[in-house]
């Protein structure tokens, strides 16, 4: 691995630790503002702020995608921590919520800046060679996670330390991972060649969705990414305090802060450790293997979850109980291992996808948003309607249907994907063959 891909990861990860830094401190100090008697401050609102992120991600994605296919990924790259640190100097100096509004879509424009270009970057950079692909997009996988989870887990103390102030040394933040793209990146071979390439207009980019690898990925894809994202919005609020109302589920006694932290971190490292293991096994195993691999891994996660949600009270009582509540939270741990898997795998076969499409990889990448931010929102919203209802057992059997329509496509995908790779050039707006 090379230089610049060393920095974009480097990069990667000091980006997605100053967004995660800002959304967890925006929360406390959201909350401080209520408290101190702002009028217009509520659960509703600050939902409103958190989807405006997304919903500028999901909007202005595949047009920095498109920007960066034509001027290049490199400068491209350089546009989010400039949004970024804009954003996070402008919520430190209001209280406005309509503002802090319009901070959280130039958090999102930074977030749809940067990942396309970044993507494009290493799927030109990596372009004819397997086993790097694998290792990078696993590793893009990996600080993107690493970073996110670092920030939540700094913000609380920093904004608790600094006030309103730490928003500003984000900047600081946000100008380090400038300064890692512009002295750390440098252009990959082929990126002159590709810009000058035909390149896809706004008017055509629909056209992707029409093309049968898009069309049969998009679904599979955002399936995973909503089952992953119902967790993110509702699993720490779930497992934090008890509910009387399901009072045969373990998992909704009331844990404490330490005990889900400790229990947080287990899952980072079983995730992340999945995700580099299944990277390096590109040139072993087909994309479409590793992410079936991924979804059976994810079902099989969800029985275990069942089993422990519901036997763990009674775990002492005999040691045949103990060990099958023990055994179903080595399948748990198992099957996160394996669903891991899937997150590189679909970054890798977007990458594959790019390669008929020489000069559009940053409009192919910027699809990679699209979706995550498509399956964050409707698995937030599916998350806080079946938890409502069933507790952790919604959540799981919510897991497991979506898993579930996520192989409804992969098979034709499969059948198709001997199609992708090098040596097949095309151009947006061509036949679904």
């Amino acid at each position: 691995m090379d230089r610049s891909l060393r920095a974009v990861l480097l990069g990667t990860f000091t980006l997605r630790f100053s967004t995660g830094l800002t959304g967890a401190m925006l929360a406390f100090y959201l909350a401080d503002l209520a408290a101190a008697g702002q009028a217009g401050i509520d659960g509703k609102v600050v939902g409103v702020l958190a989807a405006s992120f997304f919903l500028a991600e999901l909007a202005l994605s595949p047009l920095f995608g498109i920007l960066a296919d034509r001027i290049g990924h490199h400068r491209v790259m350089l546009y989010g921590p400039a949004f970024g640190a804009v954003a996070v100097i402008l919520t430190a100096l209001t209280t406005n919520v309509v503002l802090l509004g319009g901070t959280r879509v130039l958090e999102g424009a930074s977030t749809a800046a940067s990942v396309p270009s970044i993507l494009g970057f290493i799927a030109l950079a990596t372009a004819g060679r397997e086993a790097l692909r694998g290792k990078v997009a696993a590793r893009f996988e990996g600080a993107t996670l690493a970073g996110l989870g670092a920030g939540f887990i700094v913000a609380p103390k920093l904004f608790e330390f600094l006030g309103p102030n730490a928003f500003l040394l984000n900047a600081v933040f946000y100008a380090g991972s400038f300064v890692i793209y512009r002295f750390g990146v440098t252009d990959p071979v082929g990126e002159r060649e590709a810009l000058e390439a035909q390149h896809t207009g706004v008017g055509r980019y629909l056209s992707l969705i029409s093309h049968a690898h898009v069309l049969l990925l998009a679904p599979t894809w955002i399936a995973v990414n909503a089952s992953i994202g119902l967790w993110f919005s509702q699993s720490l609020f779930q497992l934090a305090k008890a509910n009387p109302r399901f009072p045969d589920q373990w998992l909704l006694q009331g844990f404490s802060a330490n005990q889900i932290t400790v229990g947080a971190i287990g899952i980072a490292i079983v995730f992340g450790t999945g995700i580099i293991w299944w990277g390096d096994r590109f040139d072993r195993f087909r994309r479409t293997t590793i992410i079936l691999f991924g979804i059976l891994g994810g079902l099989g996660l969800v029985v275990a979850g069942l089993v422990v949600n519901h036997g763990a009270f009674d775990a002492g009582d005999s040691p045949v109980h103990t060990a099958l509540i023990l055994a179903a939270s080595a399948i748990f741990a198992a099957g996160l291992f394996v669903l891991a898997g899937a997150t590189p795998a679909a970054v890798g076969l977007l990458a594959d996808v790019s390669e008929r499409f020489p000069g559009d990889r940053g409009a192919i990448m910027g699809l990679y948003s699209v979706f995550l931010a498509v399956g964050q929102i409707g698995g937030s919203l599916i998350g806080g309607v079946v938890a409502d209802a069933r507790g952790m057992d919604g959540l799981l059997v919510a897991t497991g249907g979506l898993l579930v329509i996520a192989l409804v496509p992969l098979s034709r995908l499969r059948g198709l994907e001997h199609h992708l790779g090098p040596g097949m050039p095309s151009t947006l707006g061509e036949g679904t063959a």
